[in-house]
């Protein structure tokens, strides 16, 4: 396994990313397993990357919880009786156990987080991650690793498995500096508003953009800087 770092998943523009792919599933039981390009699989069950699909599948058995944003294409899921259109931009969670129907247009492509325990309970199911979700009032950085004033943050989690620890919603931010320090959850950020900038400990910067999808390893130095307001989706296990 590859050091904790800072992963720029794809761009919105669809521009070429620095970041190293493998193709590879998740396991074998992985419905996407042919399609799957991995930027990151921990020994704790948690991937990252991105799947690039066209086409129709129907799994009978979900095999792993899915968070997922689209980047190229549109894709439809389709699960007792509900069915979600997602179109560049649009973000969603497959539960883990979900009988599910898939039909992408051609040349689809999503960023993903997956977390894929063969132990975890199910959690049949698909969830919408609105963009426009109101927000509650949520914990600021703590005071001790922020450069100048604490800002307002607010968040929801539209997805909550208390047995994984697996919380996925959307957070927004005013704009603040923090100094670096190892990320204390794997995350992925796919930003809705704004602009911030990411540096390690050896002072390389990823910054990231509205239709952006990054993901920071748990563990991995990450300082924080953003000068405008921030709206992001997040995956965090």
């Amino acid at each position: 396994m590859s050091s904790p770092q800072i992963l720029l998943l794809a761009r919105a523009d669809g521009s070429r990313v620095a970041t190293s792919f493998n193709h590879a599933a998740l396991s074998a039981l992985d419905p996407f397993g042919d399609s799957r390009q991995l930027a990151w699989l921990g020994d704790d069950g948690v991937s990252a990357g991105r799947v690039r699909f066209s086409g129709k599948a129907v799994i009978k058995d979900f095999p792993h919880s899915e968070t997922l944003v689209v980047h190229a294409g549109h894709v439809a899921l389709s699960s007792a009786g509900q069915t979600l259109q997602l179109g560049v931009g649009a973000s969603a969670v497959i539960g883990r156990g979900t009988h599910l129907s898939v039909q992408a247009s051609d040349h689809s492509e999503w960023a993903f987080c997956a977390l894929n325990l063969a132990d975890a309970p199910a959690r049949p199911g698909l969830t919408f991650l609105d963009p426009y979700t109101l927000l509650n009032p949520s914990a600021a950085p703590e005071p001790a690793i922020l450069i100048g004033p604490t800002p307002q943050c607010r968040a929801l989690n539209l997805f909550d498995d208390a047995t994984t620890e697996l919380r996925i919603g959307l957070w927004d931010s005013t704009p603040y500096t923090r100094h670096g320090r190892p990320h204390k959850l794997h995350e992925l950020m796919h930003l809705l508003e704004g602009s911030v900038t990411l540096r390690d400990d050896q002072g390389t910067d990823v910054t990231v953009n509205p239709g952006d999808t990054v993901f920071v390893v748990k563990g991995a130095p990450c300082a924080w800087a953003s000068t405008v307001y921030v709206r992001k989706v997040y995956a965090v296990k």
